[in-house]
C-alpha cells in the first residue's frame, strides 16, 4: 500500500491535469475509518451515512458481520462480510454512484440474479438493491461522489464515453479484472483498519488512494459488457420483484398481522406462486418471512426505546404478536435472547446497541 500511495502522490503520475483540483471532502470526516463487528442484524444499517440498509436474518444462527468503511475525499470503500443467510435492502444515497465487487467465495443473489465470478454490480444514485447473501459472503462496495466523478471524467475528456449506471445493472468484467478490483479494495480496507490514523491525518494519502480507486474502477467498467441473464436469472428476477412487492405491502401493514391470503389478494397471484417465489429466493415460506419481519421490527423498537417508555407486551402487540409465549420463543430462536433481556440490556446501556 505504501508504494501505491507514494506513486500516486503527484496527480500527474496517473494523467490528472494539474488544473484539476480535488474538492473539499464530501464524505467526512470526523470518522475517516470505521471498523465494526456487528452481532445484531438490526444494527446493520446503523452508523453509516453513505447508504441506507435494512437487513433481515433468514436463519436462526448467532449473527456475525464485519464492516470496514474507509472514507477518502469524495469516495468511500466498504468491506462487508457475514456468516449468516441475510436479506439486505441497500440504497445508494443521492449524489453517489456505487459499484460492488464480490469475493470469490460469495454466494447469493442480487435482485434475483445469481452472483458469479466476473460480475460487478453497478447502481445509480437512489436505486435500491435487494441482496440475499449466504454464509461466507464478502464484498467490496465503491461509492463515488457524482460531482467528483463527473469532474474527473471531464478532465480526461471522457464524460460522454464512460458508462455511468442508469439504474441497477450487472456487468460482466471477467474473473481476473473483478479479482483485481476486489483485491485492491480489500487491501485498502485492511491497511486502513490497521492504521486508521494514517488516513485520518494524512490528506495526501487519502487523495492518492482516491485517484487510484478511480483509475481501478474506470479500468474495470471500461472492460465490462452487459451480463446476459440466464433463463434461471430471469425467472428469479421476476420472483425477486414479486417478493419485494409482497414485503413492501407487509411492511406498510405490519401492525395488522398480514396473512398470506392478504398478500395474494394485494398482488393478484396464487398462494402457490407466492410460496414458490419466497422459497426459491429466501428459503422461507411467506408466513415464516412475515414472522421474521415482525420480530425484527419488535427488536428495533425495544432497542430504540427510552428507559421506562415501553414494555415487551406493548412492543409485541405493535408488531402484530398476540400470543406472548409463542412470540418469546420465536424471538429467542431468532436473536438468541428473550425480548425482556433485550429491553433490560438497553436500559442498562442507554447509549445504544452498536454491534
Amino acid at each position: 500500500m505504501a508504494s501505491a500511495v507514494s506513486r500516486l502522490s503527484a496527480e500527474a503520475s496517473i494523467g490528472i491535469p494539474q488544473s484539476v483540483k480535488i474538492s473539499d471532502p464530501a464524505f467526512t470526516p470526523d470518522r475517516t475509518v470505521t471498523v465494526e463487528e456487528i452481532h445484531d442484524p438490526t444494527a446493520v444499517g446503523a452508523g453509516i451515512e453513505l447508504i441506507d440498509q435494512d437487513a433481515v436474518q433468514l436463519l436462526a444462527v448467532p449473527f456475525r458481520a464485519r464492516r470496514v468503511v474507509v472514507r477518502l475525499e469524495d469516495t468511500a470503500v466498504l468491506l462487508h462480510s457475514t456468516n449468516a443467510r441475510v436479506r439486505t435492502r441497500t440504497t445508494v444515497r443521492a449524489g453517489c454512484f456505487g459499484w460492488v465487487a464480490f469475493g470469490h467465495r460469495a454466494r447469493g443473489t442480487v435482485n434475483g440474479v445469481a452472483v458469479r465470478p466476473g460480475l460487478v454490480l453497478a447502481a445509480a444514485p437512489g436505486e435500491e438493491v435487494c441482496f440475499v447473501t449466504e454464509a461466507g459472503w464478502e464484498s467490496i462496495t465503491f461509492l463515488l461522489s457524482a460531482q467528483e466523478l463527473t469532474a474527473q471524467l471531464a478532465a480526461r475528456r471522457r464524460e460522454t464515453e464512460f458508462r455511468l449506471p442508469r439504474g441497477v445493472e450487472m456487468l460482466r468484467a471477467g474473473p481476473e479484472r473483478v479479482g483485481r478490483l476486489f483485491g485492491w479494495g480489500k487491501r485498502l480496507a485492511e491497511v486502513a483498519s490497521r492504521h486508521p490514523g494514517r488516513f485520518a491525518e494524512r490528506r495526501p494519502e487519502r487523495v492518492a488512494a482516491q485517484l487510484e480507486l478511480l483509475e481501478t474502477v474506470l479500468a474495470t467498467v471500461d472492460a465490462a459488457g452487459d451480463h446476459e441473464p440466464s433463463r434461471g436469472d430471469r425467472r428469479q428476477g421476476a420472483q425477486s420483484v414479486l417478493v419485494q412487492r409482497a414485503e413492501a405491502f407487509a411492511v406498510a401493514n405490519l401492525g395488522d398481522r398480514v396473512q398470506v391470503g392478504d398478500l395474494c389478494r394485494a398482488l393478484s397471484v396464487s398462494e402457490r406462486t407466492l410460496e414458490y417465489a419466497f422459497k426459491e429466493l429466501l428459503g422461507l415460506t411467506p408466513m415464516a418471512f412475515l414472522v421474521r419481519l415482525r420480530l425484527h421490527r419488535v427488536r428495533r423498537a425495544l432497542l430504540a426505546a427510552r428507559p421506562g417508555s415501553t414494555t415487551v407486551s406493548s412492543a409485541a402487540l405493535d408488531g402484530g404478536f398476540w400470543h406472548f409465549g409463542e412470540f418469546s420463543r420465536a424471538y429467542r430462536e431468532c436473536f438468541g435472547e428473550l425480548p425482556s433481556e433485550t429491553l433490560r440490556r438497553k436500559a442498562e446501556s442507554p447509549l445504544g446497541h452498536g454491534g
